[in-house]
């Protein structure tokens, strides 16, 4: 059993930053990937980024975030990040970290692939 908290989110203009963390409980975090999917209000939940299990040398993202967002992990911490620069108004949603055991490559886009999820984080980005 693996437990997520996110934490991180709040109220930002546009083009702000904001570091998401997601806390994962368990001695085996470094055996899953991790990814972080959004989801606003009316919307169905979508991909943002993930990252491979162990070292972590291996991330993808979601075209509309690659290149402003930034996904890393502290095996040490127990610790996945997301990093988001130039932030949107379209960037408003609430944030879910998740882990796969077992995931890898493009399935880590798909949300099936995951077994945990966190309790997500609100990030809003005003205009």
């Amino acid at each position: 059993q693996v437990q997520l908290v996110e934490s991180g989110g709040g109220l930002v203009q546009a083009g702000g930053s904001l570091r998401l963390s997601c806390a994962a409980s368990g001695r085996t975090f470094s055996t899953y990937a991790m990814g972080w999917f959004r989801q606003a209000p009316g919307k169905e939940r979508e991909f943002v980024a993930a990252i491979s299990w162990s070292s972590g040398s291996n991330t993808y993202y979601a075209d509309s975030v690659k290149g402003r967002f930034t996904i890393s992990r502290d095996n040490a911490k127990n610790t996945v990040f997301l990093q988001m620069n130039s932030l949107k108004p379209d960037d408003t949603a609430v944030y879910y970290c998740a882990a796969s055991y077992g995931g890898s490559g493009n399935r880590l886009q798909r949300g099936y692939e995951y077994d945990y999820w966190g309790q997500g984080t609100q990030v809003t980005v005003s205009s």
